[in-house]
């Protein structure tokens, strides 16, 4: 592709979304281009650019040149989140609700949030600047996917995604996130500027589908206690009591509240005539799903509860009951977990792949059914975006109730992500996915390119397939650049699969 398309997403092109409606910020979703209006090319590395610096200095420092955009540095500098030093972009850790370092601030929510010992496993960060909050999370165990718009600022996700933390660009607009309900046990925004309490209170009532009952809402910045916005800020206080949310502390300009995990809150109080979503309303189906004026029922509260549900560590080898939505769920959560440590014992030794190793931190799996590849990898420095396609059966929740992270994606799309921001993408049965209905409505080449276009120099592919697919990529892959091998597969694995693997140059 053309040199200054560096930065290129095509469904967040602001030349394409700028000529959209503002109303609740609707051009700033995922608008994609039609297949005939992609070029088939690809993405070019910025000049200069350099193998990103490894995890865990690359939480700190950055190089300049993968991404010389200087706006938030002169910007924000003096909040502490990033400034330019010699060849690199440093990172102190502030934000604008904590200019004194994400670690302080994570100090003072631990007086009243168990933030340590594996109560809080997943957490999401709405408007999360570069990420720096979600980044210290870790040392905690808490795993969070951080999002933002493509925004004026430039590229705060992709700075994220440099630094290896959990990131996805992300708007909050028109549709719901693209997550099952009950995801998170900890939702958190440091000014993120969202109108929680406009339009009927929607968005507070999407904060409330994904939030995990027992879970906590943090909320810093305005109208917290803020100057000039007491009507907001009692608004914000009327919605939280109005879905029965527990207040635990009111600190400056930081509010937090628990979500109830009983259901039977509605019929008391409702100040505000907010409804319940009826019967017919799937909670977790969330791709391309307008957002809705009501409130998010989920059946089975009590085994899913913040509290109830098992620690972490422990979650991640337990079959959760939303297993239970495929036939047999609980053996074939079992069957699949021992399949994958098996297969990544084998990727690892008999491979040569790099995953285990400083140089993978920022892993994707494409088809990732119920998280196996990933549960197979938490003992390793990185973190894996587990992707499961719209059309499959909803296993999402599954991966979430595990204590991992993932989104809803239709591969026929290209991913809402800069180009580069992956070290290494696994899929299994690459044809499934973009194939679902049964239609063919996409090519395999298109899938491969937006691969490529994820995918960092000197990252790794993995493809698991049958020999004839395989050949067939193999084909594209040289085509694509990629210098790629195919393998035989685990021997004491059934079927005929095999495993191509390539490298980007």
């Amino acid at each position: 592709c053309p040199a200054d398309t560096v930065d290129y997403m095509p469904c967040e092109d602001p030349t394409r979304n700028s000529q959209l409606s503002r109303e609740m910020n609707f051009y700033r979703e995922r608008h994609c281009p039609s297949p005939d209006e992609t070029s088939l090319c690809l993405i070019p590395a910025p000049q200069g650019y350099h193998v990103p610096i490894q995890w865990p200095e690359s939480l700190h420092k950055i190089w300049h040149e993968n991404m010389p955009y200087n706006k938030i540095a002169d910007r924000k500098g003096h909040q502490g989140w990033m400034k330019k030093d010699g060849p690199y972009f440093i990172f102190p850790g502030g934000g604008t609700m904590f200019p004194d370092g994400a670690t302080q601030y994570i100090a003072k929510l631990k007086q009243y949030i168990p933030i340590s010992g594996g109560v809080l496993r997943t957490a999401l960060d709405m408007g999360c600047g570069v990420a720096s909050f979600g980044g210290h999370l870790l040392e905690e165990g808490i795993l969070t996917l951080s999002f933002a718009p493509r925004d004026s600022h430039k590229s705060q996700i992709q700075f994220a995604l440099e630094r290896g933390i959990p990131a996805f660009v992300l708007m909050l607009g028109t549709r719901r996130l693209p997550f099952p309900a009950a995801s998170f046990d900890l939702m958190h925004c440091s000014r993120c500027l969202i109108p929680f309490t406009a339009y009927n209170a929607t968005y507070f009532l999407e904060v409330d589908r994904l939030l995990r009952p027992g879970g906590y809402l943090v909320i810093s910045g305005p109208p917290v206690q803020w100057p000039k916005q007491d009507k907001e800020w009692a608004d914000l206080q009327a919605v939280a009591r109005a879905l029965c949310y527990e207040l635990i502390v009111v600190d400056g300009n930081t509010v937090i509240w628990k979500k109830p995990i009983g259901d039977s809150c509605l019929q008391n109080q409702n100040e505000l005539g907010l409804e319940s979503c009826d019967e017919s309303d799937d909670p977790s189906s969330a791709w391309y799903v307008k957002l809705k004026k009501c409130v998010s029922q989920t059946t089975i509260r009590e085994e899913i509860a913040v509290g109830t549900i098992p620690k972490w560590p422990q979650r991640l080898k337990q079959a959760p009951s939303r297993a239970t939505l495929i036939k047999n769920g609980y053996d074939i959560f079992e069957a699949d977990t021992r399949r994958w440590e098996r297969r990544i014992f084998y990727y690892k030794n008999s491979l040569n792949l790099k995953i285990g190793t400083p140089a993978v931190r920022n892993v994707m799996d494409m088809n990732a059914f119920f998280g196996g590849f990933a549960a197979g990898l938490t003992s390793d420095p990185l973190w894996v975006m587990n992707v499961v396609a719209d059309k499959k059966p909803s296993t999402l929740g599954v991966i979430y109730d595990r204590g991992l992270i993932g989104v809803y994606h239709d591969w026929c799309e290209p991913f809402s992500s800069y180009p580069r921001t992956y070290d290494f993408i696994h899929v299994v049965s690459i044809e499934s996915i973009k194939d679902v209905t049964g239609k063919n409505r996409c090519n395999l080449v298109d899938v491969m390119v937006e691969m490529d276009r994820l995918l960092r120099p000197q990252g790794s592919v993995v493809i698991r397939d049958s020999p004839e697919l395989l050949t067939k990529i193999n084909r594209i892959a040289d085509s694509v650049r990629w210098k790629s091998t195919i393998h035989n597969k685990e021997p004491e694995s059934q079927g005929r699969d095999r495993i191509l693997v390539a490298t980007k140059p």
